[in-house]
């Protein structure tokens, strides 16, 4: 039903790749969240809490490279309480997440510049690489003409990077740094969809409706990745999951399993996504004045 949607819409969607580590461990781990082209310019939708990493990530970089300069002039005997006041002082401490380091896989090439532009009140933001080399991504978003046209009942599919199965990174002793390195892994990692029926509508204090409620859960690193019908029109974007208690709780239930009694627990959720409304990411791009396309 979605095949050659998905091949559509796969064009122009792309992972962020995001590595972390703590403070004193050498593990590095990777994460992923979800971005998608609007047009032929550089300009993309996601999230506004993974507009909130990477702007978060270059903050806690830069402190960190400041840290660590800090720390190599430390010499003496007294250097290990020095150290333990310079971590006070820069807040870090063991199990805390020291670096963060973010790369857009197969978005443009050579990437010098870009502007993050978050929505005030909806987990949406815009993101313009203004300075690169070459685009990477085929095609662009085409948006339904009039949000108001999906139904409860109607099935939608999104799109998206929740499982990182790339390892091109690694530690660097050397440097205390974690690196993107293509010689350490492969940097590839599998797009993946999931489809399900439009439910509800999701509306503010306000009562204005912001977006779609989805029967069936996005799934992590799928945020920022589009909603789309068959023909890969986008009718929103997913943002969150919320869970849902179905209230068919089994507390201390003896039950045979296997043949024999045992006591269960149980207390079933139904995991709904949730998507921003088509109309809200349109109303936003019309305030930046970002050209994007209609069916």
């Amino acid at each position: 039903m979605f095949a050659d949607a998905i091949e559509k819409v796969g064009g122009f969607t792309r992972p962020v790749k995001i590595i972390s580590r703590k403070y004193k461990e050498t593990a590095v781990l990777p994460g992923l969240a979800t971005l998608f082209f609007v047009n032929d310019e550089g300009w993309a939708v996601t999230c506004k809490h993974v507009a909130d990493e990477i702007i978060h990530a270059d903050q806690l970089n830069k402190k960190y490279d400041q840290f660590r300069k800090e720390r190599a002039a430390l010499s003496g005997k007294n250097a290990a309480a020095s150290l333990k006041k310079l971590e006070l002082v820069h807040g870090f401490k063991a199990g805390q997440t020291a670096q963060i380091k973010v790369a857009f896989a197969g978005s443009v090439s050579g990437i010098r510049e870009f502007d993050i532009n978050r929505h005030p009140d909806y987990d949406l933001a815009l993101i313009h690489f203004k300075q690169y080399d070459k685009l990477l991504y085929t095609g662009h978003a085409v948006f339904a003409r009039d949000g108001k046209a999906v139904r409860p009942g109607d099935f939608l599919c999104r799109l998206g990077f929740p499982f990182p199965e790339y390892a091109d990174f690694r530690y660097d002793a050397a440097t205390d740094d974690i690196v993107w390195d293509a010689s350490a892994g492969s940097s590839n990692t599998p797009r993946f969809p999931i489809e399900g029926m439009f439910t509800r509508h999701l509306a503010g204090k306000d009562g204005k409706v912001y977006g779609l409620e989805i029967s069936t859960p996005g799934l992590r690193g799928q945020s920022g990745g589009p909603l789309f019908d068959s023909c890969g029109v986008i009718w929103g974007m997913q943002s969150a999951t919320k869970h849902l208690h179905l209230g068919f709780d089994m507390i201390g239930e003896k039950m045979k399993l296997g043949g024999r009694e045992q006591v269960v627990n149980n207390q079933p959720f139904l995991h709904v996504g949730q998507c921003i409304h088509v109309d809200i990411i349109k109303a936003f791009l019309d305030q930046y004045g970002v050209k994007y396309y209609t069916e």
